[in-house]
């Protein structure tokens, strides 16, 4: 019997999650959980390890897969925020109006954290998470007994934290290799959605729910993330022989990226001219074909096997049957032949070809990293980890995005308290806050998103707690139940919020019912859900309090987006570039590349996050598309000189190109700045009349010249399309 392949499919998205890197961290945090309830239970008490467990919970958010460079750093202020916050809620416990004193301005105080970036939201989690897990616990008479209980939750929170540090160093090798692999997955889903470009029109777009530039904008950005925590670790220290072959496998992912932008170049020509619609098909199975091989070299990677070399797709390229030539189309910057541009776009998958035959080559150890590249991206690529009080200099400003989250979430936790006191069922008001804390976000979209994934994730968690329950399970089972929760709820917490809300409400009801035994399990998810829809509804209102609607982020966005494209033309077209490259104009590109992508990253993630605003406050989404477009086409023109200066120099005539580069750079310059001067378009590098030779055969100046005219094009319809995206659309 014939496995049917949507099977096989999903069984094998199912093995890369379960080996994938978040999995792990998840796995280690839930053992640390284990480890250090269960010793403080068997040496403390009972009571002893549910103070301690809190204090573990506490200290799990911020503990990622990342450096082991000031890890411990990284994860102390967890510790020293939570234990004042839980020891003041203990003492206040009793006192519900003191109790909101503290909570409202806690509160308030923990949601800045947020002005940190990805490294601060952890830091605000965890504070919130101290007070209101501190106000699960039973209240107490005096503060003896609130002390002996916080001191109890700092032993757990120090313990995991020293825990964590030694776990995170141990596991250190695993998390780069399986970083890596993810890395690899992305840039395979990525090849094959730019594969679909390659399809007659209407016939790219089967198989998506969005249309396909969307899919590319938005796989590029989740690429440019991806490679972000994926340097981060993998040019850590790269000592050994071991790491330095997998940072050499990162940095040729790398410009595998830029190949493959590259591929997109004269596909609109091309497209135009049916003479050639088997070559584009030819070639976007080619394209398929090797995005396989990177997801098997992934998979290998995840499974700890040798990865499997393939045969070269070099003579099946060489094989195409071109389209008889035609004349060429008289344009400014005469467009070549449809039959050379098809031997170019071929070319360049060829290129591609052979680029991840050498990947594959450096994980089976065939092939030697190119150190000169690994040293010099070592420390220059690596996000900063150590603390700073810079960031917020410049919060105290009554449109900054963080100093209004943290007002507008300050105020939904006093709201939620006050009415928490009202209600029928006071014992679980915790809840309502928990639910806030983990579904109110800096954005508008990402509110929604986790309102939704909230409410659906903690109905089937109940399901699944009472059913649990029901049985009378022992509890060993329970205590397993509990340690796999938290580690599913941490593995999926930034990946797929569904399924961690759906692990945390069955940690949460399970936890709940070992520590009060005798309760009744059907009144505490009946309470669950009702807490979990006031406290959706709450954080829902109060995204619309004082809201930083993504049009007011967008004109920063725009800025920086063209002046890391500005920066990224300079240098990309320098004449250092023309100099050996493991030299610092090599090492200056490779950054203004990285903040080119980067920038581009966050104007799309905050583009499709204004998708799910309210229609009135959207900015001008098509002047937008059409930015972000031409600036990855602008890429595009610019990695294909960059490969012609690196890799085809001595069949270029320098002394031609050395005046059109430092033209065509001051021109792309002048357009991104939107200079006045810039009113009409410049004179054309290449001369006209222009018969472009072969570039298999002949000199390959004429062919640079044409590339850096159609930039120089490019970058007049980016500074038009900046222009229009930055108008405000009307009211």
């Amino acid at each position: 019997m014939q496995i049917p392949p949507s099977f096989l499919r999903r069984h094998q998205a199912i093995l890369r999650v379960a080996f994938s890197y978040y999995v792990a961290n998840g796995l280690s945090a839930a053992l640390g959980l284990l480890l250090i309830s269960g010793v403080v239970h068997l040496t403390l008490g009972a009571f002893a390890a549910s103070a301690a467990s809190v204090g573990v919970i506490v200290c799990i958010p911020p503990d990622q897969a990342g450096p082991k460079r000031g890890k411990f750093f990284h994860l102390l202020p967890a510790a020293l925020i939570g234990v004042p916050l839980f020891f003041g809620v203990q003492v206040l416990h009793a006192s519900p109006l003191y109790l909101g004193l503290l909570l409202v301005p806690a509160s308030f105080i923990a949601f800045l954290a947020a002005a940190w970036g990805k490294r601060g939201l952890p830091i605000s989690i965890s504070a919130m998470f101290a007070m209101v897990f501190s106000m699960a616990a039973p209240a107490h008479s005096h503060s003896a007994t609130a002390l002996s209980s916080t001191l109890y939750f700092a032993l757990g929170a120090g313990a995991y934290v020293v825990y964590a540090t030694l776990a995170h160093a141990l596991l250190n090798p695993f998390y780069r290799v399986q970083m890596l692999a993810e890395t690899l997955l992305a840039l395979g889903t990525l090849m094959r959605t730019q594969a679909q470009q390659f399809a007659p029109a209407g016939r790219g777009e089967e198989g998506g729910r969005m249309p396909l530039i969307g899919r590319l904008l938005r796989e590029q950005a989740a690429l440019a993330d991806q490679l972000q925590a994926a340097r981060d670790i993998l040019l850590e220290s790269p000592r050994t022989a071991r790491r330095q072959q997998l940072a050499g496998m990162l940095m040729q992912a790398l410009e595998m990226r830029d190949h493959l932008l590259a591929c997109e170049l004269d596909l609109d020509t091309l497209k135009t001219h049916p003479g050639h619609a088997l070559v584009l098909d030819e070639l976007r199975e080619v394209l398929n074909a090797l995005a396989d091989e990177i997801d098997a070299l992934a998979d290998a990677m995840l499974y700890r096997r040798q990865p499997a070399l393939f045969a070269s797709h070099r003579p099946r390229l060489a094989a195409l049957h071109w389209a008889e030539e035609e004349a060429a189309l008289p344009d400014a910057v005469a467009t070549p032949s449809p039959a050379v541009l098809a031997r170019g776009l071929a070319n360049r998958i060829g290129n591609m070809n052979d680029e991840t035959l050498r990947l594959i080559a450096l994980a089976r150890g065939e092939a030697e990293p190119d150190l000169d590249v690994v040293r010099a991206a070592w420390r220059m690529f690596v996000s900063p980890t150590a603390w700073s009080w810079r960031p917020f200099t410049a919060l105290w400003r009554w449109d900054a995005p963080p100093l209004r989250h943290a007002i507008r979430a300050a105020l939904a936790i006093g709201s939620a308290y006050a009415l928490s006191l009202a209600l029928p069922w006071g014992t679980h008001d915790y809840w309502i806050l928990l639910t806030i804390v983990v579904v109110l976000r800096g954005s508008f979209a990402q509110t929604l998103e986790r309102r939704d994934s909230r409410v659906a994730g903690t109905l089937l968690g109940c399901l699944l707690a009472g059913a649990l329950l029901a049985t009378h399970a022992p509890p060993l089972l329970l205590l397993v139940v509990v340690t796999l929760a938290q580690a599913v709820a941490h593995a999926f917490a930034i990946k797929r919020y569904l399924i961690t809300a759906v692990a945390a409400t069955v940690l949460g009801l399970v936890q709940a019912h070992l520590l009060n035994a005798g309760s009744s399990p059907a009144f505490a998810v009946v309470e669950r859900i009702a807490d979990t829809l006031l406290g959706v509804a709450i954080a829902w209102s109060f995204s619309y309090v004082l809201p930083s609607w993504e049009r007011t982020q967008i004109p920063k966005l725009v800025a920086r987006t063209m002046a890391a494209q500005a920066r990224h033309a300079r240098v990309a077209l320098g004449l250092g570039q023309l100099q050996s490259v493991d030299n610092e104009p090599e090492l200056e590109w490779r950054l203004a590349r990285r903040e080119a992508y980067d920038s581009l990253s966050a104007l799309v993630q905050a583009t499709q996050r204004s998708l799910a605003e309210p229609r009135a406050v959207r900015p001008a989404l098509e002047p937008l598309g059409r930015l972000l477009a031409h600036s990855y086409q602008l890429l595009a023109q610019l990695t294909a000189v960059k490969s012609m200066l690196l890799m085809r120099r001595e069949r270029l005539n320098l002394e031609q190109v050395r005046p059109a580069l430092q033209q065509a750079a001051a021109s792309i310059g002048d357009a991104l700045a939107g200079s006045q001067a810039m009113s009409t378009i410049p004179e054309a590098l290449l001369p006209e009349p222009a018969a472009l030779p072969d570039p298999f055969v002949h000199d390959l100046s004429l062919w640079l010249l044409r590339r850096l005219d159609l930039a120089v094009g490019i970058s007049l319809q980016l500074r038009d399309d900046a222009r229009h995206a930055l108008r405000q659309p009307p009211a």
